[in-house]
């Protein structure tokens, strides 16, 4: 779907609609406004021509009409920061369903796809964002591969990076998590933050603080959606630098940073999901999910209204809305109740969402379909060989909540010379299968805190490089797990006593399903269950399966090189 170009005629157009000398394309009648600067709340007509919002506080006549009598308005909602792959979703799908819950921008970094298939997934994005209803604004991936210990299947550097600055879509360099690598001042990082000095940088710093921060800010990145404590959010506010409250599928710092969002930090705080499926979608909402959430925590309302779209769009630096007002881009959300963020109806653009919209896309083709280039693997695959001298074990621990993982160890039983999973202390086997045929590697380790009594969990979601991670109470499960993964050319497996109980075929590039999102989320039903009859605990398995491979944050991590930590940026000997 085209997106409008704006000509004298129709900027005149505006102008005289706006004073009320000719009629409007459309206008919501009668709908109760909120002032996100001021929290006050007038009766109001809403006047629109083309895109563009030309009155508001006034009484209006339209070509069509709207009545808005008893409903909210507000901004529509811009999610700061999130990947769409992992919505398990083309985007188009995607846009199909968070757009009705009032997210009418996303701001969108196709790490996941990118670090499977390069430029060539960065195309798929920038192609899907020229067809969509909802704006989904791009920031390009900056780090392929996340890190030098693990093997993705691409590397982008600035010279495949740069072709794409300038297209309508792209606002600038995404989360820069190789913040060691900015602080070591690494040629190859230099080049990539050199060269958007004049437009956005994205950040990415767990735990960062103190001088280290300060260096890291003196990059001029200006976002974290990475704090996970009202400490770390205040200390990175303090230092200029705009925090974005996450609550995902996996990683939910709500709770942690309601606190800090107040009438003195709204206009530097926004909402993103990172991370969210489409079940959880169907379940909670999106954006409207943190917005209700918030307020019922004590958050001033009109406060958390701006954060979620005024503030977020001046953060970004999409001038162009953000507010209900006269000269603003008609993004905006109609709510049958404002503390409990009820959406009735979405304009975007200046029209009304509707199925009709989304039927009229242009389809983008799938990429990606060959991309599992992985080698069929037997239980001998999976054992892991003593090491002479050393008694206890180092693990992962996982918490629910949390992509971060805790440095636990333990004493593992063996039988003959290789080390076993041990139900007992809760500790199973996690394995990295490389699976874009450059090396065949598969690294070992084991994880406590999933809970799992029996059977196997297999995910080619594996963020950031997206290998086969799988965990296992037996080696012969993990193993049926893994190698019905690479028949689908990518997805989600349980399987339990020899044979595949649940799964979900995610064939473009590994990351997403060729079905429509009601029919995933109804899939991954089944998974959640499946895996929670093996005695999993965890509330979303395949997610918190996906980040164990996520050697950029802390603290343990596994690979397909072996268990990494992130603390020393360097492998467990």
């Amino acid at each position: 779907m085209e997106k409008s170009i704006l000509d004298k005629a129709t900027l005149s157009r505006m102008i005289k609609a706006g004073a009320n000398k000719e009629p409007a394309d459309l206008v919501i009648k009668n709908v109760q406004l909120l002032d996100v600067m001021s929290g006050e709340i007038n009766s109001s007509d809403v006047a629109i021509v083309a895109d563009r919002i030309v009155g508001t506080h006034s009484t209006y006549v339209g070509k069509e009409e709207i009545d808005g009598a008893g409903r909210y308005c507000v901004p529509g909602f811009i999610d700061t920061h999130l990947h769409i792959e992992s919505s398990l979703v083309t985007p188009l799908e995607f846009d199909r369903c968070v757009l009705p819950y009032g997210v009418t921008t996303v701001i969108c970094d196709p790490h996941e796809i990118a670090n499977v298939l390069g430029r060539e997934g960065i195309e798929y994005f920038l192609a899907s964002s020229e067809r969509s209803i909802m704006d989904i604004k791009i920031n390009l991936s900056s780090c392929v591969p996340a890190t030098a210990f693990e093997t993705a299947g691409a590397e982008l550097l600035i010279e495949d990076l740069l072709p794409y600055r300038d297209h309508p879509s792209v606002i600038g360099l995404a989360e820069f998590m190789n913040f060691p690598g900015v602080l070591a001042c690494a040629p190859e990082v230099i080049d990539k933050l050199h060269a958007f000095q004049d437009g956005h940088i994205d950040g990415h710093a767990p735990l960062l603080s103190g001088d280290d921060l300060n260096g890291y800010l003196a990059a001029a990145i200006r976002t974290d959606h990475e704090a996970t404590s009202a400490q770390e959010a205040r200390e990175k506010l303090k230092k200029g630098m705009a925090i974005l409250i996450r609550e995902g599928s996996v990683s939910k710092d709500l709770n942690a940073l309601a606190e800090v969002l107040d009438e003195n930090t709204s206009s530097f705080m926004g909402l993103c999901t990172d991370d969210r499926n489409p079940l959880d979608i169907h379940e909670e909402g999106h954006l409207d999910s943190l917005i209700r959430r918030l307020i019922a925590k004590g958050c001033p309302t009109h406060h958390v209204y701006r954060a979620a779209g005024t503030s977020a769009a001046r953060i970004f630096g999409l001038n162009d809305r953000g507010m209900v007002a006269p000269g603003w881009k008609a993004d905006f959300v109609l709510l049958d109740s404002l503390e409990e963020c009820r959406v009735s109806d979405v304009i975007m653009s200046g029209e009304l969402v509707t199925n009709e919209r989304f039927a009229q896309r242009e389809m983008v083709d799938a990429v990606g379909l060959s991309s599992m280039k992985a080698k069929p693997q037997t239980a001998e695959s999976f054992k892991v060989p003593v090491k002479p001298g050393r008694n206890l074990t180092p693990m992962m621990g996982v918490k629910p909540g949390l992509i971060l993982t805790f440095r636990e160890e333990g004493a593992l039983p063996v039988d003959n010379g290789f080390l076993q999973p041990d139900i007992a202390q809760d500790a199973v086997q996690v394995s990295v299968v490389e699976r874009h045929g450059i090396n065949g590697n598969i690294g070992h380790g084991f994880v406590k805190g999933f809970g799992l009594q029996r059977g196997a969990i297999g995910s080619s979601v594996g963020h950031d490089s997206h290998n086969i991670t799988v965990i296992g109470a037996t080696h012969e499960d993990m193993a049926v797990a893994t190698n019905r993964i690479i028949e689908m050319r990518g997805g989600f497996v349980v399987a339990d006593k020899g044979k595949v109980v649940a799964e979900l075929a995610l064939p473009i590039a590994g990351l997403m399903s060729e079905l429509p999102f009601e029919e995933v989320a109804h899939e991954l039903e089944k998974l959640r269950e499946a895996a929670h009859e093996l005695g999993c605990v965890l509330p979303e398995p395949f997610l918190q399966v996906a980040f164990l491979a996520l050697p950029v944050i802390p603290h343990l991590k596994m690979t397909d090189r072996g268990l990494f930590d992130v603390d020393v940026f360097d492998f467990v000997d």
